[in-house]
């Protein structure tokens, strides 16, 4: 997304600046009031102060506010907009507190703030968007009477919601030092399974099992569905995929309409839940099959993303799939060969835009029950 479409999309959904009474009788509607005392909650106050203001209690220049702001998803604010509070400025504070006592470089706390901007931006239109829905469904009201009840129905929902949004992140955040210390302590060893040390791949850093699974006849499905029952599916292939992947102790990387990307730390993982979403799918009584592929290879994992050769053959290989199968290649069929969980079935070679031949194999369900979803 690039910061002008970020920008309108934040746009769509910041209140103005400020929140006038009704020209022709100088009061405002209840609507128009609930709206004021919630985003006086959330805010932490009365908007009272501008862009120039802020910046320099924190003791920056207005550029360089700006590029936090920037990093945050904020829209730009004139000289004269009254937009700001003074937690918007104890946040500021705090950013550039990091930076000047050492602890981040400038880079590094822009990449951070960007980060927490672009999670908690998708994260709020999913949650106002999953509240909607609910109301729509439970009253039985439009989907626009619904976006108007949300803001009283928010004040008692915001507190909970910010306590395990932290939760979650304290959570997540430990998972992840847990991850490095594993990794640390048990050196490469899993990383150099199958590999021979020079592919492609070899000088980034991450050794990961990266995965794709793709809804089969999505795109002719949806043309046929209404907005609700395309909503349910989507939902329903999107919670699906994640827990059979938090299961398998994988991470969701992203989904993209009727696509998953998974990574895992070893080869098996990455085969055990590469065969428990072809399965679920399979069996599932209102999603279609989808194809699978999992590689075994290294990534560069940047903006909460990963990039190289890996996961581009990964997605190569799953528009080679049968629908309900898994493929893999010869590479990472070597890392599993000695596994007797899994079945290996060489197919024919198969030419692969920017990989040449390829030998594609279809990994099956061996001894073992697979992934045990509750």
């Amino acid at each position: 997304m690039n910061d002008e479409d970020q920008q309108e999309r934040v746009d769509s959904i910041t209140p103005p600046p400020a929140m006038d009474a009704h020209p022709a009788t100088g009061t405002m509607s209840a609507e128009r009031l609930a709206m004021k005392a919630l985003e006086a909650r959330l805010l932490g106050g009365e908007r009272k102060l501008r862009r120039r203001e802020v910046a320099a209690g924190a003791g920056l220049s207005l550029l360089s506010a700006r590029k936090l702001w920037r990093a945050l998803g904020f829209p730009n604010f004139g000289d004269e907009d009254v937009a700001f509070t003074e937690r918007d400025q104890a946040a500021l504070s705090t950013v550039v507190d990091l930076v000047r006592s050492g602890k981040l470089t400038e880079e590094a706390a822009i990449s951070v703030t960007r980060s927490i901007g672009q999670m908690t931006d998708r994260m709020v239109v999913w949650q106002i968007e999953a509240l909607v829905e609910d109301m729509v469904h439970e009253q039985g009201v439009t989907d626009a009477v619904a976006r108007k009840r949300l803001v009283n129905e928010l004040p008692a929902l915001v507190d909970a919601l910010e306590e395990v949004l932290v939760y979650s992140w304290r959570r997540q955040l430990n998972a992840g030092v847990q991850r490095l210390a594993v990794r640390a302590e048990a050196g490469l060893q899993a990383s150099e399974e199958g590999r021979e040390g020079d592919e492609d791949d070899a000088p980034l850093p991450l050794a990961r099992a990266v995965g794709f699974a793709d809804l089969v006849s999505y795109t002719s499905l949806s043309r046929r569905m209404n907005e609700k029952t395309l909503a349910r599916l989507v939902q329903r292939f999107e919670n699906k995929c994640a827990e059979i992947i938090s299961v398998g102790g994988g991470r969701l990387v992203k989904t993209v309409g009727d696509e998953v990307l998974y990574i895992a730390e070893t080869p098996a993982a990455g085969a055990e839940i590469s065969l428990a979403l072809a399965q679920a799918f399979t069996e599932d009584e209102i999603l279609p099959e989808a194809r699978v592929a999992m590689v075994w290879g290294r990534i560069l994992s940047r903006l909460g993303d990963i990039y190289g050769p890996t996961v581009n053959l990964a997605a190569r290989l799953t528009t080679l799939a049968d629908p309900g199968t898994v493929l893999v290649d010869s590479m990472t069929a070597s890392a599993l060969e000695h596994d007797e969980r899994f079945v290996l079935e060489p197919q024919p070679p198969e030419n692969v835009r920017g990989f040449g031949e390829i030998r594609p194999v279809r990994l099956e369900r061996g001894l073992g029950k697979g992934l045990v979803l509750d």
